[in-house]
C-alpha cells in the first residue's frame, strides 16, 4: 500500500470531524443512532439469510444438487454453454462464496485461460445471489410477493449466462 492509501482513510476521518463540526452534528449521537439501526437491520434480515443458507447446504448434502446438475447438463448444452459450468449456474443464484470456490476449482481444473474458465469467469461476473440479494431487500419491504421479481432475476442471470459463452466464444 502507497503512502496516499495509507492516509486516505485518516481523511475521511478528518473531513467527516471538520465537516460535522461546521455544520454542528453531535457525530457521536449521529454514529451511534446508526449502529442502532444496522442492528435492527440485521435482526430483521437474518431469518431471511439463515433460511437461504440452510436450504442451499440441504440441497447440497440431500443431492438434490446434483441431480439436478446433471439433468440440466445437456440443455445448458444446447444452450451453448459448456456443461462444466451447469453446478455454476445453478448455484450462483444461492450463494455468493460457494460459486466463488467453484470457480476456483474450474480454474484449477481447465487452466484460467482456457475457454471453460473464461465463460465461468464471465458467468460469475455477469450474475448475481438472487435468492440471497432477494431475501435482504425484500426483508425490509412491505410487499413480500417476490415471485416475479426473482423470476426476472433468474431468467436475466440464465440469458447473461448464455450471452457470456457466446461473446467468450466469438472473442
Amino acid at each position: 500500500m502507497n503512502d496516499a492509501t495509507a492516509l486516505l482513510f485518516p481523511a475521511l476521518i478528518l473531513v467527516t470531524l471538520i465537516y460535522g463540526a461546521v455544520k454542528k452534528v453531535d457525530l457521536y449521537e449521529s454514529f451511534a443512532s446508526g449502529i442502532k439501526q444496522t442492528l435492527d437491520l440485521l435482526v430483521g434480515v437474518f431469518p431471511y439469510v439463515a433460511t437461504i443458507l440452510v436450504m442451499t447446504e440441504v440441497a447440497a448434502e440431500s443431492g438434490v444438487s446434483d441431480f439436478v446438475t446433471q439433468k440440466l447438463s445437456p440443455v445448458f448444452k444446447f444452450l451453448g454453454v459448456p456443461p462444466e459450468l451447469t453446478g455454476l449456474i445453478m448455484l450462483k443464484p444461492f450463494t455468493g462464496s460457494g460459486s466463488l470456490a467453484m470457480l476456483s476449482e474450474i480454474f484449477k481444473t481447465y487452466g484460467a485461460d482456457s475457454y471453460v474458465s473464461r465463460c465461468a469467469a464471465c458467468i460469475f461476473g455477469s450474475s448475481e445471489t438472487t435468492f440471497y440479494v432477494s431475501a435482504v431487500y425484500f426483508s425490509a419491504c412491505k410487499k413480500k410477493s417476490v415471485g416475479l421479481a426473482v423470476t426476472v432475476s433468474l431468467v436475466a442471470s440464465l440469458v447473461g449466462a448464455i450471452a457470456s459463452c457466446l461473446l467468450c466464444r466469438i472473442m
